[in-house]
Protein backbone atom coordinates (compact mmCIF):
# COMPACT_ATOMS: atom_id res chain seq x y z
CA UNK A 1 0.00 0.00 0.00
CA UNK A 2 2.91 2.38 0.73
CA UNK A 3 4.18 2.18 -2.86
CA UNK A 4 0.70 2.83 -4.18
CA UNK A 5 0.14 5.83 -1.90
CA UNK A 6 3.52 7.35 -2.78
CA UNK A 7 2.76 6.99 -6.49
CA UNK A 8 -0.70 8.51 -6.02
CA UNK A 9 0.73 11.45 -4.08
CA UNK A 10 3.46 11.95 -6.69
CA UNK A 11 0.94 12.24 -9.51
CA UNK A 12 -1.17 14.78 -7.64
CA UNK A 13 1.87 16.80 -6.53
CA UNK A 14 3.27 16.86 -10.05
CA UNK A 15 0.25 18.76 -11.32
CA UNK A 16 1.03 21.66 -8.99
CA UNK A 17 4.82 21.53 -9.38
CA UNK A 18 6.07 20.10 -12.67
CA UNK A 19 2.89 21.23 -14.39
CA UNK A 20 3.60 24.84 -13.37
CA UNK A 21 7.20 24.48 -14.52
CA UNK A 22 5.95 23.37 -17.94
CA UNK A 23 3.76 26.47 -18.11
CA UNK A 24 6.91 28.58 -17.91
CA UNK A 25 8.79 26.38 -20.35
CA UNK A 26 5.92 26.69 -22.84
CA UNK A 27 5.72 30.47 -22.32
CA UNK A 28 2.05 30.38 -21.31
CA UNK A 29 0.43 33.81 -21.22
CA UNK A 30 -3.31 34.23 -20.68
CA UNK A 31 -3.29 37.53 -22.60
CA UNK A 32 -2.15 35.88 -25.84
CA UNK A 33 -4.84 35.41 -28.52
CA UNK A 34 -6.22 31.86 -28.79
CA UNK A 35 -7.71 30.02 -31.79
CA UNK A 36 -11.22 29.84 -30.29
CA UNK A 37 -11.41 33.62 -30.63
CA UNK A 38 -9.18 34.38 -33.62
CA UNK A 39 -10.60 31.54 -35.75
CA UNK A 40 -14.09 31.13 -34.30
CA UNK A 41 -16.33 29.28 -36.78
CA UNK A 42 -19.09 27.83 -34.59
CA UNK A 43 -18.07 24.29 -35.59
CA UNK A 44 -14.59 23.29 -34.41
CA UNK A 45 -13.40 26.60 -32.98
CA UNK A 46 -15.80 27.24 -30.09
CA UNK A 47 -14.88 28.57 -26.61
CA UNK A 48 -16.12 26.24 -23.86
CA UNK A 49 -15.87 26.25 -20.03
CA UNK A 50 -12.76 24.73 -18.44
CA UNK A 51 -14.61 21.97 -16.58
CA UNK A 52 -16.32 20.84 -19.76
CA UNK A 53 -13.12 20.84 -21.82
CA UNK A 54 -11.27 18.96 -19.06
CA UNK A 55 -13.85 16.16 -18.99
CA UNK A 56 -13.98 15.99 -22.80
CA UNK A 57 -10.18 15.82 -22.99
CA UNK A 58 -10.12 13.13 -20.28
CA UNK A 59 -12.56 10.95 -22.20
CA UNK A 60 -10.84 11.75 -25.52
CA UNK A 61 -7.54 10.37 -24.27
CA UNK A 62 -8.90 7.72 -21.90
CA UNK A 63 -11.76 5.51 -23.01
CA UNK A 64 -10.94 2.02 -21.76
CA UNK A 65 -7.20 2.49 -22.28
CA UNK A 66 -6.12 3.36 -18.72
CA UNK A 67 -8.40 0.63 -17.34
CA UNK A 68 -7.74 -2.35 -19.61
CA UNK A 69 -4.09 -1.43 -20.25
CA UNK A 70 -3.42 -1.02 -16.51
CA UNK A 71 -5.11 -4.33 -15.67
CA UNK A 72 -2.98 -6.16 -18.26
CA UNK A 73 0.15 -4.23 -17.31
CA UNK A 74 -0.28 -5.06 -13.62
CA UNK A 75 0.75 -8.63 -14.47
CA UNK A 76 4.34 -7.38 -14.91
CA UNK A 77 4.54 -6.61 -11.18
CA UNK A 78 4.86 -3.48 -9.01
CA UNK A 79 7.15 -2.01 -11.67
CA UNK A 80 3.90 -1.12 -13.45
CA UNK A 81 3.20 1.42 -10.68
CA UNK A 82 6.58 3.00 -11.36
CA UNK A 83 5.94 3.27 -15.10
CA UNK A 84 2.45 4.75 -14.64
CA UNK A 85 3.78 7.33 -12.18
CA UNK A 86 7.10 8.41 -13.71
CA UNK A 87 5.85 7.90 -17.25
CA UNK A 88 2.69 9.86 -16.50
CA UNK A 89 4.52 12.77 -14.88
CA UNK A 90 7.60 13.22 -17.04
CA UNK A 91 6.43 11.73 -20.33
CA UNK A 92 2.68 11.41 -20.84
CA UNK A 93 1.47 14.59 -19.17
CA UNK A 94 4.37 16.60 -20.56
CA UNK A 95 3.81 15.08 -24.02
CA UNK A 96 0.10 15.96 -23.95
CA UNK A 97 0.68 19.49 -22.67
CA UNK A 98 3.46 20.48 -25.06
CA UNK A 99 1.58 18.95 -28.00
CA UNK A 100 -1.55 20.85 -26.96
CA UNK A 101 0.39 24.10 -26.54
CA UNK A 102 2.03 23.71 -29.96
CA UNK A 103 -1.43 23.43 -31.48
CA UNK A 104 -2.77 26.24 -29.31
CA UNK A 105 -0.01 28.60 -30.45
CA UNK A 106 -0.42 27.59 -34.11
CA UNK A 107 -4.11 28.29 -34.70
CA UNK A 108 -5.24 24.83 -33.59
CA UNK A 109 -3.30 22.97 -36.29
CA UNK A 110 -3.64 19.18 -36.28
CA UNK A 111 -0.67 17.01 -35.29
CA UNK A 112 0.76 16.15 -38.75
CA UNK A 113 0.87 19.83 -39.76
CA UNK A 114 2.55 20.77 -36.47
CA UNK A 115 5.15 18.04 -37.03
CA UNK A 116 5.74 19.38 -40.52
CA UNK A 117 6.08 22.95 -39.34
CA UNK A 118 8.85 22.15 -36.89
CA UNK A 119 10.52 19.10 -38.45
CA UNK A 120 10.11 19.50 -42.20
CA UNK A 121 8.37 17.86 -45.14
CA UNK A 122 9.54 14.28 -44.61
CA UNK A 123 8.21 13.91 -41.06
CA UNK A 124 5.06 15.78 -42.08
CA UNK A 125 4.38 13.30 -44.88
CA UNK A 126 5.05 10.35 -42.57
CA UNK A 127 2.72 11.74 -39.91
CA UNK A 128 0.01 12.60 -42.42
CA UNK A 129 -0.10 8.99 -43.56
CA UNK A 130 0.52 7.30 -40.19
CA UNK A 131 -1.77 9.50 -38.07
CA UNK A 132 -4.60 9.56 -40.60
CA UNK A 133 -4.51 5.78 -41.05
CA UNK A 134 -4.37 5.29 -37.29
CA UNK A 135 -7.42 7.51 -36.76
CA UNK A 136 -9.40 5.68 -39.45
CA UNK A 137 -8.33 2.29 -38.07
CA UNK A 138 -9.36 3.26 -34.53
CA UNK A 139 -12.67 4.68 -35.77
CA UNK A 140 -13.37 1.58 -37.83
CA UNK A 141 -12.58 -0.87 -35.04
CA UNK A 142 -14.60 0.94 -32.40
CA UNK A 143 -17.50 1.59 -34.74
CA UNK A 144 -17.94 -2.15 -35.30
CA UNK A 145 -17.12 -2.99 -31.67
CA UNK A 146 -19.69 -0.47 -30.43
CA UNK A 147 -22.36 -2.09 -32.60
CA UNK A 148 -21.51 -5.56 -31.30
CA UNK A 149 -21.53 -4.42 -27.66
CA UNK A 150 -24.83 -2.62 -28.05
CA UNK A 151 -26.39 -5.62 -29.83
CA UNK A 152 -25.17 -7.90 -27.04
CA UNK A 153 -26.98 -5.78 -24.45
CA UNK A 154 -30.35 -5.59 -26.19
CA UNK A 155 -32.77 -8.34 -27.11
CA UNK A 156 -34.69 -8.56 -30.35
CA UNK A 157 -35.42 -12.23 -31.22
CA UNK A 158 -36.83 -11.31 -34.63
CA UNK A 159 -33.43 -9.97 -35.68
CA UNK A 160 -31.22 -12.60 -34.00
CA UNK A 161 -30.74 -14.53 -37.23
CA UNK A 162 -27.63 -14.81 -39.37
CA UNK A 163 -27.26 -12.29 -42.17
CA UNK A 164 -23.86 -13.16 -43.63
CA UNK A 165 -20.82 -14.72 -42.03
CA UNK A 166 -20.93 -14.14 -38.25
CA UNK A 167 -23.09 -11.00 -38.48
CA UNK A 168 -26.75 -11.12 -37.51
CA UNK A 169 -29.46 -8.74 -38.66
CA UNK A 170 -29.53 -7.41 -35.10
CA UNK A 171 -25.87 -6.39 -35.26
CA UNK A 172 -26.38 -4.98 -38.75
CA UNK A 173 -29.29 -2.76 -37.66
CA UNK A 174 -27.37 -1.54 -34.61
CA UNK A 175 -24.35 -0.94 -36.83
CA UNK A 176 -26.42 1.35 -39.06
CA UNK A 177 -27.49 3.31 -35.98
CA UNK A 178 -23.88 3.46 -34.78
CA UNK A 179 -22.70 4.71 -38.18
CA UNK A 180 -25.38 7.41 -38.14
CA UNK A 181 -24.19 8.53 -34.70
CA UNK A 182 -20.54 8.53 -35.76
CA UNK A 183 -21.38 10.65 -38.81
CA UNK A 184 -23.25 13.20 -36.70
CA UNK A 185 -20.48 13.35 -34.08
CA UNK A 186 -17.93 13.87 -36.84
CA UNK A 187 -19.62 16.65 -38.80
CA UNK A 188 -21.80 18.54 -36.27
CA UNK A 189 -20.37 21.41 -34.19
CA UNK A 190 -18.30 20.08 -31.30
CA UNK A 191 -20.62 21.52 -28.67
CA UNK A 192 -23.73 19.73 -30.00
CA UNK A 193 -22.95 16.07 -29.24
CA UNK A 194 -19.39 15.72 -27.95
CA UNK A 195 -19.71 18.81 -25.76
CA UNK A 196 -22.88 17.47 -24.12
CA UNK A 197 -22.27 13.70 -23.81
CA UNK A 198 -18.56 13.51 -23.11
CA UNK A 199 -18.58 15.35 -19.77
CA UNK A 200 -21.12 12.84 -18.47
CA UNK A 201 -19.10 9.80 -19.52
CA UNK A 202 -15.84 11.43 -18.43
CA UNK A 203 -17.34 11.91 -14.98
CA UNK A 204 -18.36 8.24 -15.01
CA UNK A 205 -14.73 7.18 -15.50
CA UNK A 206 -13.67 9.30 -12.52
CA UNK A 207 -16.54 8.11 -10.28
CA UNK A 208 -15.67 4.46 -10.99
CA UNK A 209 -12.01 5.07 -10.14
CA UNK A 210 -12.87 6.94 -6.92
CA UNK A 211 -15.22 4.13 -5.87
CA UNK A 212 -12.51 1.52 -6.42
CA UNK A 213 -9.99 3.71 -4.59
CA UNK A 214 -12.35 4.00 -1.61
CA UNK A 215 -12.57 0.20 -1.34
CA UNK A 216 -8.78 -0.18 -1.59
CA UNK A 217 -8.25 2.41 1.16
CA UNK A 218 -10.95 1.21 3.56
CA UNK A 219 -10.37 -2.54 3.14
CA UNK A 220 -6.58 -2.62 2.95
CA UNK A 221 -6.46 -5.56 5.36
CA UNK A 222 -8.50 -7.66 2.95
CA UNK A 223 -7.17 -6.42 -0.37
CA UNK A 224 -3.36 -6.22 -0.31
CA UNK A 225 -1.38 -4.16 -2.82
CA UNK A 226 2.21 -5.44 -3.24
CA UNK A 227 5.13 -3.12 -2.55
CA UNK A 228 7.86 -2.24 -5.05
CA UNK A 229 10.91 -4.08 -3.70
CA UNK A 230 12.53 -4.96 -7.03
CA UNK A 231 12.07 -4.58 -10.77
CA UNK A 232 11.40 -8.29 -11.16
CA UNK A 233 9.16 -9.31 -14.06
CA UNK A 234 6.24 -11.25 -12.56
CA UNK A 235 4.94 -12.60 -15.88
CA UNK A 236 5.49 -16.36 -16.17
CA UNK A 237 6.79 -16.12 -19.75
CA UNK A 238 9.22 -13.30 -18.99
CA UNK A 239 11.54 -14.30 -21.83
CA UNK A 240 8.94 -13.54 -24.50
CA UNK A 241 7.38 -10.64 -22.59
CA UNK A 242 10.28 -8.64 -21.13
CA UNK A 243 9.55 -5.41 -19.29
CA UNK A 244 11.46 -3.52 -21.98
CA UNK A 245 9.75 -3.01 -24.39
CA UNK A 246 6.50 -4.89 -23.64
CA UNK A 247 5.37 -3.10 -20.48
CA UNK A 248 5.82 0.29 -22.13
CA UNK A 249 3.48 -0.61 -24.97
CA UNK A 250 0.97 -2.54 -22.83
CA UNK A 251 0.37 0.42 -20.51
CA UNK A 252 0.16 3.28 -22.99
CA UNK A 253 -2.83 5.51 -22.22
CA UNK A 254 -2.04 5.40 -18.49
CA UNK A 255 1.54 6.60 -19.02
CA UNK A 256 2.11 8.00 -22.52
CA UNK A 257 0.22 7.55 -25.78
CA UNK A 258 0.70 9.09 -29.21
CA UNK A 259 -3.05 8.95 -29.74
CA UNK A 260 -3.40 11.75 -27.19
CA UNK A 261 -1.47 14.20 -29.34
CA UNK A 262 -3.90 13.60 -32.20
CA UNK A 263 -6.79 14.58 -29.91
CA UNK A 264 -5.28 17.67 -28.30
CA UNK A 265 -5.91 20.03 -31.27
CA UNK A 266 -9.68 19.53 -30.85
CA UNK A 267 -9.51 21.02 -27.38
CA UNK A 268 -6.83 23.56 -28.31
CA UNK A 269 -9.48 25.08 -30.59
CA UNK A 270 -11.87 25.44 -27.64
CA UNK A 271 -9.72 26.94 -24.85
CA UNK A 272 -10.66 30.44 -23.76
CA UNK A 273 -7.05 31.36 -22.85
CA UNK A 274 -3.59 29.80 -22.71
CA UNK A 275 -3.66 29.48 -18.92
CA UNK A 276 -6.12 26.61 -19.30
CA UNK A 277 -3.48 24.44 -21.02
CA UNK A 278 -2.17 23.01 -17.74
CA UNK A 279 -5.54 21.90 -16.26
CA UNK A 280 -6.84 20.62 -19.58
CA UNK A 281 -3.78 18.89 -21.08
CA UNK A 282 -1.48 18.14 -18.14
CA UNK A 283 -4.36 17.78 -15.69
CA UNK A 284 -6.37 15.34 -17.80
CA UNK A 285 -3.33 13.12 -18.24
CA UNK A 286 -2.59 13.19 -14.50
CA UNK A 287 -6.21 12.19 -13.87
CA UNK A 288 -5.82 9.37 -16.38
CA UNK A 289 -2.64 8.24 -14.63
CA UNK A 290 -4.52 8.12 -11.33
CA UNK A 291 -7.27 6.05 -12.97
CA UNK A 292 -4.65 3.65 -14.36
CA UNK A 293 -2.86 3.42 -11.00
CA UNK A 294 -6.11 2.59 -9.19
CA UNK A 295 -7.10 -0.12 -11.66
CA UNK A 296 -3.62 -1.67 -11.70
CA UNK A 297 -3.75 -1.88 -7.90
CA UNK A 298 -7.32 -3.21 -7.98
CA UNK A 299 -6.40 -5.96 -10.44
CA UNK A 300 -3.69 -7.45 -8.28
CA UNK A 301 -5.54 -6.86 -4.99
CA UNK A 302 -8.72 -8.50 -6.26
CA UNK A 303 -7.02 -11.61 -7.67
CA UNK A 304 -4.64 -11.92 -4.70
CA UNK A 305 -1.39 -12.62 -6.54
CA UNK A 306 0.32 -12.24 -9.89
CA UNK A 307 -0.25 -15.89 -10.67
CA UNK A 308 -3.90 -15.40 -9.71
CA UNK A 309 -4.14 -12.39 -12.01
CA UNK A 310 -2.62 -14.33 -14.91
CA UNK A 311 -4.96 -17.27 -14.28
CA UNK A 312 -8.03 -15.02 -14.18
CA UNK A 313 -7.09 -13.25 -17.41
CA UNK A 314 -6.44 -16.54 -19.22
CA UNK A 315 -9.54 -18.33 -17.96
CA UNK A 316 -11.96 -15.46 -18.54
CA UNK A 317 -12.61 -13.09 -21.43
CA UNK A 318 -9.52 -10.97 -20.72
CA UNK A 319 -9.41 -7.63 -18.90
CA UNK A 320 -13.07 -6.81 -19.53
CA UNK A 321 -14.27 -9.71 -17.40
CA UNK A 322 -11.98 -8.70 -14.54
CA UNK A 323 -13.10 -5.06 -14.67
CA UNK A 324 -16.72 -6.19 -14.57
CA UNK A 325 -16.09 -8.60 -11.67
CA UNK A 326 -14.29 -5.94 -9.60
CA UNK A 327 -16.97 -3.34 -10.27
CA UNK A 328 -19.87 -5.62 -9.32
CA UNK A 329 -18.26 -7.11 -6.19
CA UNK A 330 -16.82 -3.85 -4.84
CA UNK A 331 -19.44 -1.33 -5.98
CA UNK A 332 -22.55 -3.50 -6.16
CA UNK A 333 -25.33 -2.92 -8.67
CA UNK A 334 -24.22 0.68 -9.23
CA UNK A 335 -20.72 -0.53 -10.05
CA UNK A 336 -22.05 -3.11 -12.48
CA UNK A 337 -24.11 -0.44 -14.22
CA UNK A 338 -21.13 1.94 -14.42
CA UNK A 339 -18.90 -0.85 -15.74
CA UNK A 340 -21.42 -1.77 -18.43
CA UNK A 341 -21.92 1.91 -19.30
CA UNK A 342 -18.17 2.46 -19.50
CA UNK A 343 -17.48 -0.64 -21.59
CA UNK A 344 -20.15 0.44 -24.09
CA UNK A 345 -19.60 4.21 -24.04
CA UNK A 346 -15.80 4.19 -24.15
CA UNK A 347 -15.46 2.51 -27.57
CA UNK A 348 -18.11 4.86 -28.96
CA UNK A 349 -16.40 7.98 -27.66
CA UNK A 350 -12.96 6.76 -28.76
CA UNK A 351 -14.23 5.95 -32.24
CA UNK A 352 -16.12 9.16 -32.93
CA UNK A 353 -13.31 11.48 -31.79
CA UNK A 354 -10.84 9.45 -33.86
CA UNK A 355 -12.97 9.98 -36.97
CA UNK A 356 -13.49 13.65 -36.13
CA UNK A 357 -9.71 14.00 -35.77
CA UNK A 358 -9.30 12.33 -39.16
CA UNK A 359 -11.63 14.94 -40.68
CA UNK A 360 -9.64 17.77 -39.12
CA UNK A 361 -6.33 16.28 -40.28
CA UNK A 362 -7.57 15.84 -43.83
CA UNK A 363 -9.06 19.35 -43.87
CA UNK A 364 -5.80 20.89 -42.58
CA UNK A 365 -3.83 18.87 -45.10
CA UNK A 366 -5.96 20.05 -48.03
CA UNK A 367 -6.62 23.53 -46.59
CA UNK A 368 -10.40 23.10 -46.78
CA UNK A 369 -12.53 25.45 -44.68
CA UNK A 370 -14.75 23.44 -42.32
CA UNK A 371 -17.36 26.13 -41.70
CA UNK A 372 -19.91 25.07 -44.35
CA UNK A 373 -21.46 21.70 -43.54
CA UNK A 374 -21.25 20.58 -47.19
CA UNK A 375 -17.45 20.89 -46.97
CA UNK A 376 -17.39 18.93 -43.70
CA UNK A 377 -19.41 16.18 -45.35
CA UNK A 378 -17.18 16.27 -48.41
CA UNK A 379 -14.05 15.79 -46.28
CA UNK A 380 -15.74 13.12 -44.15
CA UNK A 381 -16.82 10.95 -47.10
CA UNK A 382 -13.38 9.43 -47.83
CA UNK A 383 -12.77 9.02 -44.09
CA UNK A 384 -15.94 6.96 -43.60
CA UNK A 385 -15.43 5.09 -46.86
CA UNK A 386 -12.00 3.97 -45.66
CA UNK A 387 -13.34 3.12 -42.19
CA UNK A 388 -16.17 1.00 -43.62
CA UNK A 389 -13.73 -0.70 -45.98
CA UNK A 390 -11.44 -1.66 -43.10
CA UNK A 391 -14.40 -3.25 -41.31
CA UNK A 392 -14.40 -5.94 -44.00
CA UNK A 393 -10.83 -6.94 -43.15
CA UNK A 394 -9.68 -9.30 -40.40
CA UNK A 395 -8.33 -6.95 -37.74
CA UNK A 396 -6.20 -9.53 -35.92
CA UNK A 397 -3.16 -8.72 -38.03
CA UNK A 398 -3.74 -4.96 -38.29
CA UNK A 399 -4.40 -4.52 -34.58
CA UNK A 400 -1.12 -6.21 -33.61
CA UNK A 401 0.67 -3.13 -34.87
CA UNK A 402 -1.61 -0.61 -33.15
CA UNK A 403 0.37 -0.50 -29.89
CA UNK A 404 3.65 -0.02 -31.75
CA UNK A 405 2.24 2.62 -34.10
CA UNK A 406 0.66 4.43 -31.17
CA UNK A 407 3.94 4.66 -29.26
CA UNK A 408 5.85 5.55 -32.42
CA UNK A 409 3.53 8.55 -32.80
CA UNK A 410 4.41 9.47 -29.21
CA UNK A 411 8.13 9.27 -30.00
CA UNK A 412 7.79 11.43 -33.12
CA UNK A 413 5.66 13.95 -31.20
CA UNK A 414 8.29 14.12 -28.46
CA UNK A 415 10.99 14.84 -31.05
CA UNK A 416 8.80 17.59 -32.54
CA UNK A 417 8.30 19.03 -29.04
CA UNK A 418 12.05 18.91 -28.49
CA UNK A 419 12.64 20.86 -31.70
CA UNK A 420 9.85 23.29 -30.80
CA UNK A 421 11.37 24.13 -27.41
CA UNK A 422 14.88 24.33 -28.88
CA UNK A 423 13.74 26.80 -31.55
CA UNK A 424 12.18 28.97 -28.88
CA UNK A 425 15.30 28.76 -26.67
CA UNK A 426 13.50 26.83 -23.92
CA UNK A 427 14.49 23.83 -21.80
CA UNK A 428 14.28 21.24 -24.57
CA UNK A 429 15.92 18.57 -22.42
CA UNK A 430 12.53 17.92 -20.75
CA UNK A 431 11.38 16.50 -24.09
CA UNK A 432 14.73 15.19 -25.33
CA UNK A 433 15.19 12.52 -22.65
CA UNK A 434 11.64 11.10 -23.02
CA UNK A 435 12.07 11.19 -26.82
CA UNK A 436 15.26 9.12 -26.57
CA UNK A 437 13.57 6.65 -24.22
CA UNK A 438 10.46 6.17 -26.35
CA UNK A 439 12.60 5.80 -29.47
CA UNK A 440 14.50 3.04 -27.66
CA UNK A 441 11.17 1.38 -26.77
CA UNK A 442 9.59 1.42 -30.23
CA UNK A 443 12.73 0.39 -32.10
CA UNK A 444 13.39 -2.45 -29.66
CA UNK A 445 9.77 -3.58 -29.96
CA UNK A 446 9.62 -3.74 -33.74
CA UNK A 447 12.86 -5.71 -33.95
CA UNK A 448 12.10 -8.04 -31.03
CA UNK A 449 8.35 -8.73 -31.25
CA UNK A 450 7.05 -11.71 -33.26
CA UNK A 451 4.94 -9.37 -35.40
CA UNK A 452 8.14 -7.44 -36.13
CA UNK A 453 11.49 -8.95 -37.09
CA UNK A 454 11.64 -11.44 -34.21
CA UNK A 455 15.32 -10.84 -33.44
CA UNK A 456 16.96 -11.78 -30.11
CA UNK A 457 16.71 -9.15 -27.38
CA UNK A 458 20.45 -8.38 -27.42
CA UNK A 459 20.38 -7.62 -31.14
CA UNK A 460 17.16 -5.59 -30.83
CA UNK A 461 18.57 -3.46 -28.00
CA UNK A 462 21.79 -2.91 -29.93
CA UNK A 463 19.92 -1.66 -32.99
CA UNK A 464 17.72 0.53 -30.78
CA UNK A 465 20.76 1.97 -29.02
CA UNK A 466 22.46 2.75 -32.34
CA UNK A 467 19.24 4.36 -33.60
CA UNK A 468 19.11 6.56 -30.51
CA UNK A 469 22.74 7.55 -30.98
CA UNK A 470 22.17 8.41 -34.66
CA UNK A 471 19.08 10.53 -33.97
CA UNK A 472 20.80 12.26 -31.05
CA UNK A 473 23.74 13.05 -33.31
CA UNK A 474 21.43 14.56 -35.91
CA UNK A 475 19.73 16.63 -33.22
CA UNK A 476 23.08 17.90 -31.91
CA UNK A 477 24.02 18.93 -35.45
CA UNK A 478 20.67 20.67 -35.72
CA UNK A 479 21.35 22.56 -32.49
CA UNK A 480 24.75 23.64 -33.77
CA UNK A 481 23.26 25.01 -36.98
CA UNK A 482 20.49 26.70 -35.01
CA UNK A 483 22.98 28.45 -32.74
CA UNK A 484 25.05 29.58 -35.69
CA UNK A 485 21.95 31.14 -37.19
CA UNK A 486 22.02 28.90 -40.26
CA UNK A 487 18.41 27.79 -39.77
CA UNK A 488 15.32 29.92 -40.13
CA UNK A 489 13.28 30.23 -36.93
CA UNK A 490 10.57 27.87 -38.14
CA UNK A 491 10.31 25.44 -41.03
CA UNK A 492 8.21 27.00 -43.78
CA UNK A 493 4.62 25.82 -43.63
Amino acid sequence: MITFLICLAALITAYFTYGRYLEKACDINETNPVPSKTHYDGVDYIPMPRWRIFLIQLLNIAGLGPIFGAVLGAAYGPVAFLWITLGGIFMGSMHDMVAGVMSLKNNGLSLPEIIGKYMGRGPRLFMRVAALLLMILVGSVFMSQSAELLAANISCPALEVPMSGNMTWEVFVVLLVAIAYFVLATVLPIDKIIGKLYPVFGLTVLVMALGILFVLMTQSDRYVIPELTSLHNCIADAHNFPILPMLFTTIACGAISGFHATQSPMMARCLKNERLARPVFYGAMVAEGIVALVWAAAAIAFTGSYSGLAEFLSSHAGAGALVSAISVEWLGAAGGFLAMLGVIAAPITTGDTALRSARLMLADMLHIDQGPIRKRILVSLPVFAAALGLMLIDFDILWRYFAWTNQTLAAVTLWAATVYLARHRKAYVICLLPALFMTLVVVTYIFFAPEGFGLPMAASLTIAGLSDALILGLFCRYLLLLRKGKLIHEVAY
